[in-house]
């Protein structure tokens, strides 16, 4: 049932250049993930040609939300109104999670802990197999640490069959370069895939620096990219686009006691500092001048110059017709009309970069006005905070995984059903439905998911 008989094609043209992320699901995004429409958004993405889902369990529950928006529409309960629903075909999506973060400052890259993870991943997501896990976060932890994680999720493609692809996942983009030179160095074989976040937005460049610079003559080497693509990388992604909230009309407040009362988690937990929340929240009112949104510019803006700086370093994957390869983005969406919008802006792009000849005067127009904004209006507003980095792991970091935890999967049932070679399992056979499981479900979410 797992994936090791399966082709394994390059992974540039297997994933889509548009995949919908879902660290929304999960209460630092919003006050009540539950209540989030999240069946409809995932049954809408499909709807709209969005079939690429990344997750994490890190995310809450944004695993077993997104399992079961995803269990429904392969296993759909005849209606009145459908009395013969078509099941969704595994193979018509993709799914995408990570492992070795636990919560915020607790991590366990060992063998053991990740293969665990991953196969209760396949639990909460009802799948036999994940089609790309990432190590995530990998600057939090020691090289050693990454290295044996990275081999561990290989063995479970090539031995077990529960993963197809392999990669990493982390904010600074130096350790990302560094760590995929390194793993290519060390076993000889590169790594699927890297995933970048919040370092190419209309703040942050620094991914897609020198390719953006007006006097770029097409000589990247020693960047960021040109690192990657040289240690053998496949597809290079870029994920919040909107800067984890911070480029968003609402914005990110200051101070986080008083926000604490307007249902807003992102001040308490965001790491950028006041300065720059209060640089960003400009932007919005610049924006409004305009009469545009901020998010509706910043998606704009990335979406098309990513895939765009994804082409010219060859780091990205295959759009609508194999000849046509763009830089793949990951988007966050907490509600339907999110996810229109940002589809919709997608739409915009592709219609510029498959025939920019016959692109409609309209998106040529809206075009011009997003590179107007963000490089006349924005940029020179942002001053010194224009590319600014925060640390990441801030200081003072240490992982709160005890040593006597380390290197080991809890026995709570999770791990027992793949070591029976007489019944490997798959969905008919996995416990992840069962919303009264205390192996899948904390006591917050279990009485409450209708899985």
């Amino acid at each position: 049932m797992g994936s090791s008989s399966l082709p394994r094609p390059p992974l540039h043209t297997v994933l889509p250049p548009l995949i919908l992320g879902t660290a929304t699901f999960n209460t630092q995004y919003v006050t009540d993930p539950l209540s989030m429409p999240y069946r409809d958004i995932v049954a809408h993405a499909i709807d709209l040609g969005v079939n690429c889902f990344d997750t994490s369990p890190y995310y809450g529950p944004s695993e077993i939300l997104l399992g079961s928006a995803l269990d429904a529409l392969m296993n759909p309960q005849p209606t009145d109104a459908n009395p013969s629903p078509v099941p969704l075909d595994r193979s018509s999506f993709k799914i995408v999670t990570k492992a070795g973060r636990i919560v915020m400052n607790e991590f366990d890259y060992s063998p053991a802990y990740i293969r665990y993870s991953v196969l209760r991943s396949l639990q909460r997501l009802h799948t036999s197999y994940v089609d790309l896990v990432y190590c995530h976060d990998v600057e939090f932890v020691s090289p050693a640490e990454t290295l044996a994680a990275v081999r561990e999720l290989r063995r479970l493609r090539d031995e077990e069959g529960v993963v197809r692809y392999v990669g990493i996942s982390g904010f600074p983009v130096d350790v990302l370069c560094s760590l995929a030179e390194m793993i290519l160095a060390e076993t000889g074989e590169p790594l699927d895939a890297v995933l970048s976040y919040g370092h190419f937005t209309i703040q942050n460049r620094a991914l897609g620096l020198p390719w953006i610079a007006p006097d770029f003559d097409g000589n990247g080497a020693g960047s960021p990219l040109a690192r990657l693509k040289a240690a053998g990388v496949g597809v290079v992604l870029n994920a919040s686009i909107l800067g984890m909230g911070l480029l968003t009309n609402r914005g990110i407040p200051v101070d986080p006691e008083p926000e604490l009362a307007n249902d807003s988690p992102l001040a308490k937990w965001h790491p950028s500092p006041p300065e720059l929340r209060l640089a960003c929240k400009k932007l919005a009112a610049l924006a409004a001048t305009e009469d545009e949104r901020l998010e509706s510019v910043a998606i704009r803006w990335a979406l098309e110059t990513w895939a765009r700086v994804g082409a010219a370093a060859d780091i990205g994957v295959c759009a609508s017709t194999q000849s046509l390869k763009v830089g793949a983005t990951v988007c966050g969406v907490s509600s339907i009309a999110e996810l229109q919008e940002t589809v919709a802006e997608w739409r915009g792009v592709m219609a510029l970069l498959e025939t920019p000849a016959v692109a409609e005067e309209a998106t040529l127009a809206r075009r011009e006005k997003v590179l107007a904004l963000v490089e006349g209006k924005f940029w020179p507003s942002l001053g010194p905070w224009l590319d600014y980095v925060w640390a990441s792991p801030g200081p003072g970091f240490v992982n709160t995984r005890r040593e006597e935890d380390r290197g080991t999967a809890p026995d709570d049932g999770v791990v027992a059903p793949y070591d029976i070679p007489s019944r490997p399992p798959s969905p008919s056979n996995l416990t992840a439905c069962n919303p009264s499981n205390p192996i899948l479900l904390t006591p917050t979410y279990a009485s409450r998911v209708n899985i």
